[in-house]
């Protein structure tokens, strides 16, 4: 971790920037330009928690550096209709509901669908590629880009400091579904302006070559879905619109139905039929009850839970938690990629379905996912393309963002100008130079329920520890001028496989340490608890090799 220090005062004609999130993490997008007194903030996404994190549904971007600056924000540019780019908007909007937000039709369609469930109504202002927009001091270009959702744009700023091009996510596929290829038309030509700062997509950065066309995986999704004699379940992203055509063709193909489950996956798919960029095949998608009510040969679920979300379907699914059941002669299929993280739960999900009975077919078994980001061999004709002066990895963990600037540096950037920070750095941007200009302190905000960032790694610690470590609870009563016991002890535990019998052993060491203490000329409450505390401590760390929670309760008889 980089030591925290504070920026100096934004010199004029400079331009600075910093992410909020998206740095050494698959996730919580979020970059803060800022010029001239005025804020420009380029996505607002959510990570999603992993297995360390019990009990937390999203984790936000960390707003604190501009909580107090809300007023100075001319707007905020989504590159595109994920989750990782546009989960947080509701909870930024919640601090100050008429930011603007810009981006293309789709993706306004799913922040807006999102918002309406938080009860905000937005201030949007569709894009689309070519459009230029004057947001204060920034000048703004969208270009298209190709990503695993149509209608992905990057946006080049200008300022009076430079022009800057930030990808959001994206690929160079040539054969897209949507016939919408990344316009290095267009990157050719800001390069021949001069790209400044190249905020780029990193996460695939280290996977050699070109990543797969989007246009292999219907076939074999058809083929699988042919070979299937039972029910067919698909696992996808909500808002993998590509994938989710391709199992519609797909199951119109075999005589197949479609029934949408999951709340974000019927919203979603709604959302893109009735904006055309889901073509629905004539009375191919049914509504899950009648669905329910088919021949299982004659179904296929088009489902959420490719992450092993705990609550999403598959996991549902495989805790017999929900109405759709597999066994014998079905198959699932994981259309998606594995999110760094994620690994333990989306294993455990395999796990189970396999031993309900069903086939599962994932990436690593058939090509039915390719990534939607760019691999080295893409990046490389990007960076001779634009021939940018600085560059700054963005959207990976640590090892995609080295292994962007070592591609840059490759490419004749000079090591110098290739830059690999973290969350909360600092860059300014004057005269065609980046410099590092201090370091933010940037921390996790937690959803939980209904709050937001009201828990820390303290409250998650204990967490963790009732969860895998276990829980005793003790009461007891004392004599608070001679720490004599009056009542109990009484000890009760949760998440041990012992009998609560294991316990006898250590109600006389209670007695025994209270007297003591007493002796010793205590008197208060407080101190009772702590030597109860420790005496039960020492003994379970001793016996049973573990260190629950523990709750003394001692009250003055």
């Amino acid at each position: 971790m980089t030591a925290i220090t504070q920026p100096p005062a934004l010199a004029a004609g400079t331009l600075r920037f910093f992410p909020l999130g998206g740095l050494g993490e698959v996730g919580r997008n979020m970059t803060v330009y800022e010029q001239d007194g005025k804020l420009l903030i380029v996505d607002c996404g959510v990570l999603f928690p992993e297995e360390h994190q019990p009990g937390v549904d999203l984790v936000l971007p960390d707003f604190g550096p501009i909580r107090d600056r809300l007023d100075d924000v001319v707007a905020v540019v989504l590159t595109h209709g994920h989750e990782d780019h546009i989960g947080a908007v509701p909870y930024l909007l919640r601090l100050k509901a008429d930011i603007p937000l810009l981006g293309s039709q789709l993706t306004l369609a799913l922040v807006e669908a999102k918002l309406k469930e938080h009860r905000i109504r937005p201030f949007t202002h569709t894009v689309k590629e070519g459009q230029v927009e004057q947001l204060g001091p920034f000048e703004t270009e969208f270009v298209a880009v190709n990503h695993s959702i149509p209608d992905a744009l990057a946006v080049a700023i200008r300022t009076s400091a430079g022009l800057v091009l930030h990808t959001g996510d994206f690929k160079m596929d040539q054969l897209p579904l949507d016939d919408r290829i990344t316009d290095l038309r267009a990157f050719a030509r800001l390069g021949e302006e001069g790209v400044d700062a190249f905020l780029v997509d990193s996460t695939n950065a280290d996977v050699p070559g070109f990543t797969a066309p989007e246009r292999e995986i219907g076939p074999v999704i058809s083929q699988v879905i042919a070979k299937t004699s039972g029910l067919v379940v698909v696992a996808s992203f909500s808002s993998h619109v590509h994938r989710v055509q391709q199992v519609l063709d797909a199951a119109h193909e075999n005589g197949r139905k479609v029934a949408f489950v999951g709340r974000s996956m019927v919203r979603n798919m709604g959302i893109a039929a009735e904006l055309g960029y889901l073509k629905v095949p004539d009375g191919v998608v049914v509504s899950q009850k009648e669905a329910e009510n088919m021949p299982r040969e004659q179904v296929v679920f088009m489902s959420t839970g490719s992450q092993g979300e705990p609550m999403a379907v598959l996991s549902r699914i495989v805790n017999g938690e929900h109405r759709i059941e597999v066994g014998e002669g079905d198959t699932v299929i994981l259309a998606s990629s594995l999110i760094p993280g994620n690994e333990n739960a989306v294993f455990r999900v395999i796990n189970g379905l396999m031993q309900l009975g069903a086939k599962v077919v994932h990436k690593g078994s058939a090509k039915v996912h390719v990534s939607g980001h760019a691999s080295a061999g893409e990046l490389l004709y990007c960076y001779n393309i634009l021939k940018p002066r600085n560059v700054v990895p963005v959207h990976g963990e640590y090892r995609h963002l080295h292994a962007a600037a070592s591609l840059a540096i490759d490419t004749g950037v000079p090591r110098e100008r290739a830059f690999v920070g973290e969350n909360g750095t600092v860059w300014d941007l004057a005269d065609g130079e980046v410099t590092v200009a201090g370091q933010l302190e940037i921390g996790f905000v937690y959803v939980d329920g209904s709050s937001v960032g009201r828990i820390d790694e303290a409250d998650l610690k204990d967490r963790r520890i009732l969860a895998e470590e276990g829980f005793i609870s003790i009461f007891v009563a004392v004599e608070p001028q001679t720490g004599k016991v009056i009542v109990g002890p009484e000890i009760h535990a949760r998440g041990f496989a012992e009998d609560d019998k294991v316990f006898d052993d250590i109600r006389p060491k209670i007695v025994k340490a209270l007297a003591e203490a007493g002796e010793q000329g205590v008197r208060d409450q407080h101190q009772y608890q702590q030597v109860v505390r420790r005496t039960v401590g020492r003994w379970v760390g001793t016996r049973i090799r573990r260190r629950p929670m523990i709750v003394p309760v001692v009250i003055e008889a």
